[in-house]
């Protein structure tokens, strides 16, 4: 679970959360505007035993913060972190019915790896699981332009 995660002393695991400020009768406070993970992940890869590649998951943005650019700022925070780690790939999942996200993640140049294999999916008519892609270009990186802290 998170609390793990959080806990742990992996030298790649970041959990992003961006806020904004609201202002209400009792002055202004930070709210929790949206969060996301970014966790180095090993796979099976033949004929290399072992290859590594960074994974972003639980990317959540609070309902009334949507359509704000703060999911695209977690992600571009994410390309930014990811560079500064040594890589230029990231990966992540997304359901097929999931039509906001997707549409963001192709925004940000994801492109679809490979629709991972349901072996209850078909019977169930759950939605599948896409394995999105981004190779991330140094030269044309460009940071948030919002402030994330």
């Amino acid at each position: 679970d998170l609390r793990h995660r959080l806990g742990s002393s992996l030298p790649h695991y970041l959990c992003l959360v961006a806020v904004t400020t609201v202002s209400g009768s009792a002055g202004t406070s930070d709210m929790l505007a949206g969060t996301v993970e970014l966790t180095l992940r090993s796979r099976y890869c033949w004929p290399k035993p072992n290859c590594q590649h960074l994974y972003l998951s639980n990317l959540a943005v609070r309902k009334s913060c949507r359509r704000q650019g703060v999911g695209e700022n977690l992600l571009l925070a994410c390309e930014q972190t990811a560079l500064e780690w040594g890589f230029q790939d990231l990966y992540l999942h997304v359901l097929e019915n999931n039509y906001q996200a997707r549409q963001l993640y192709l925004k940000r140049g994801y492109e679809l790896h490979r629709v991972e294999p349901s072996y209850t999916g078909g019977l169930l008519r759950l939605p599948k699981r896409l394995l999105l892609h981004k190779q991330i270009n140094p030269a044309g990186f460009s940071s948030p332009g919002q402030s994330l802290s």
